[in-house]
């Protein structure tokens, strides 16, 4: 069985440093903790002064689905029975979440990136928790073709130009550069939720999951170890699966900031010091980060003031794959996520895209959804193309997008753009137009009242953010 979303990166690294700034001295036993030169002299932050030249701290936090510690070591049996872990079969990243601190330090802002979202990289597009394991690959690769036989060395620099290629597909989604890294695991999360005494969480209403050993009743109540990671990778029984699954996780994590920054576990020093061992014992971070110079800054956030969403999502359910129907991943758009991050501490919106084709598209509904075809039409003309409603037709089960010799290339961008429908040339269609149809199957944007504006899947339309400071109740 393949666990997926075990391994909570969010705000773990965050709440942890920034809590022990108000312990500054403690912080001296971090020394020893494992670091990774995953960022190098390029894009470190000066903590000392300098400001970011993208107007914030960027950190990117991770999520490995791993059965080792930062050490190489195994996971103890008794760890494993515990998170319901079976074996680990790859090298995925399965939880991405940034951290943009502004200049100036006003509210924090995290957003996740879903696991499946389908992005450029090294080796070609594919989902962007695979770039670990890409990177991974491609440098032991690069280290046995040239004799390099230590194994010990070629796991620690493949691990490292993993991390690398993590990042590197974060920067290039987000137009963010990342200043700092921290990574989790299992153990991660299992340790630092008991050293805090467990975290408070909401539910509406009773779930139970046999995958995820989930089996909460309604209303609040406190988790910690295999508990609380049962709740944020629950993913059947969720509206939404992945999406409602990163929510718990945003939820569950304002919650432990919140329990940390403002509650008694600073004041606690046997708390205080369960919370450094389980760190030193589990988080991996970046040689560049200077702890020290880092808690001070962060010394003016409090409890509420971390605040989590999602990045916008063109198609939820993508079909990337011609040959393979059943293959889905996350669309999403590079520009629109850059203006998104950049939005969310008031920066200007990197450079627009080029501009759309300029062809008239005519969006016709063969499906039995009201209103589709016009909603469809108004995500076009977001995304600047001429487009209208051209009513109903003959009804069909799939969507298709049909084009007149010499629009091949406008009528793959209209597709690309509702998810990956599939094309047609035909002589039918009058010149300068593209005919898109959408059948009963249609699932890309605007195929929910509000999808048009907002590009996000419908489970997952204009959510309201996640605050270290609300009750916060989910599915």
């Amino acid at each position: 069985m393949r666990i997926a979303g075990k391994v909570i990166a969010g705000t773990l690294s965050l709440v942890v440093f920034a809590g022990t700034a108000y312990g500054y001295s403690t912080l001296q036993a971090l020394d020893d903790i494992t670091r990774s030169d995953v960022i190098g002299s390029g894009g470190a932050v000066n903590e000392g002064g300098e400001q970011p030249a993208d107007g914030a701290t960027d950190i990117l936090l991770v999520g490995r689905d791993a059965r080792k510690d930062p050490q190489g070591n195994p996971l103890p049996e008794s760890v494993l029975q515990e998170l319901r872990a079976g074996p680990n079969g790859d090298d995925l990243t399965d939880t991405l979440i940034v951290l943009r601190i502004p200049n100036g330090q006003q509210e924090v802002k995290a957003f996740s990136i879903p696991r499946d979202s389908y992005v450029s990289m090294p080796g070609g597009k594919g989902k962007i928790n695979a770039a670990f394991g890409r990177g991974k690959a491609a440098e032991a690769a690069r280290l046995r073709a040239a004799g390099e036989t230590d194994k010990d060395k070629i796991e620690q620099e493949s691990m490292t130009a993993a991390r690398k290629a993590t990042r590197q597909a974060v920067e290039d989604l987000t137009g963010i550069t990342i200043d700092h890294y921290a990574e989790v695991n299992l153990l991660s999360f299992s340790e630092i939720s008991k050293a805090v005494g467990g975290v408070e969480v909401c539910l509406k209403k009773a779930t139970k999951d046999e995958n995820s050993g989930a089996d909460f009743p309604a209303g609040k109540q406190r988790l910690s170890g295999g508990a609380a990671l049962a709740f944020v990778r629950q993913r059947d029984n969720l509206p939404g699966t992945d999406f409602g699954r990163m929510r718990r996780q945003q939820v569950f994590l304002a919650s432990m900031a919140h329990e940390v920054l403002s509650a008694g576990t600073l004041a606690d020093p046997g708390k205080l010091s369960d919370l450094i061992d389980a760190v030193k014992r589990s988080v991996v971070l970046d040689q560049s980060w200077n702890i020290l110079d880092f808690v001070t800054k962060m010394r003016g956030v409090s409890g509420g003031g971390i605040q989590f969403t999602t990045i916008p999502v063109v198609n939820p359910d993508y079909r990337y794959d011609p040959s393979n129907h059943k293959a889905t991943a996350v669309q999403v758009d590079p520009v629109q996520v850059k203006a998104f991050a950049a939005g969310l501490i008031g920066a200007a919106a990197p450079p627009s895209a080029p501009a759309a084709p300029k062809a008239t598209v005519d969006v016709s509904n063969a499906g039995d959804a009201s209103g589709l075809a016009a909603r469809v039409a108004d995500a076009l003309k977001s995304k600047g193309f001429a487009a209208n409603a051209a009513g109903n037709a003959p009804a069909q089960r799939t969507s298709v997008v049909r084009y007149p010799a010499g629009l091949a290339d406008e009528g793959a961008q209209v597709a690309k753009e509702l998810g990956g429908l599939s094309t047609k040339e035909s002589a039918d269609v009058p010149a300068g137009h593209v005919q898109v149809v959408l059948g009963k199957v249609y699932s890309g944007p605007g195929v929910s009242d509000g999808g048009s504006t907002a590009g996000r899947p419908a489970q997952a339309d204009e959510p309201q953010p996640v605050t270290s400071d609300g009750d916060n109740c989910v599915d």
